[in-house]
């Protein structure tokens, strides 16, 4: 009798954990399936694409900008949808990074390697604030900066073109850092 317990008590286990499987679970065909094809769908894109440009200013100091790219699309820009003397997280979604791997002058101040977040406060008219605060990875750019990390805030003067660009860019290029945008052309002098 003894033999014939410990026999129905090993059938038993062998067929629980059969039933339960190595993750506990008892999963049917079709939930799998929808799981997997969960897993395989196509990941919907951004309205404002990430991009991420690098380059080489002053003295071959290495810098990396990423941002989101948010485009016109019909909207006033300046003094509405980013309005004039207010912070814009100079981008779309998360706040934009740069990242200087030696120490560098912006506008003329001293600014230490490392990555920072860059804001920009729109002027009507006039010179434009530009901020680099120490909190770079911010998920949502102007809502969560606090003014009390600026490691930096200088002054640049923006300029207009005739043309207005769709989707905004941020280029490493002469003078350093320069943001366009709609009929904006803010370069940012880095050496």
């Amino acid at each position: 009798m003894k033999k014939s317990n410990a026999w129905m008590i090993a059938i038993l286990m062998a067929g629980s954990m059969t039933f339960y499987g190595c993750g506990g679970e008892n999963k049917s065909e079709e939930e799998e399936t929808n799981t997997e094809m969960e897993e395989l769908a196509p990941v919907q894109e951004r309205a404002s694409p990430l991009r991420t440009t690098e380059g080489t200013v002053g003295d071959n100091v290495k810098v990396k900008v990423q941002y989101g790219a948010p485009s016109v699309k019909g909207r006033v820009i300046w003094g509405d949808l980013e309005p004039y003397n207010e912070v814009w997280r100079t981008g779309a979604n998360e706040a934009t990074f740069v990242e200087f791997d030696s120490d560098v002058t912006v506008e003329g101040s001293v600014l230490p390697s490392g990555r920072y977040s860059l804001f920009t406060i729109p002027k009507e008219s006039g010179k434009w604030t530009v901020i680099f605060n120490s909190e770079w990875d911010l998920e949502h750019g102007h809502f969560q900066y606090k003014e009390e990390n600026d490691v930096l805030r200088v002054e640049s003067t923006p300029s207009w073109a005739d043309e207005s660009q769709e989707q905004m860019t941020i280029s490493v290029e002469t003078p350093g850092i320069v943001v366009k945008w709609e009929k904006l052309v803010l370069p940012i002098v880095i050496g």
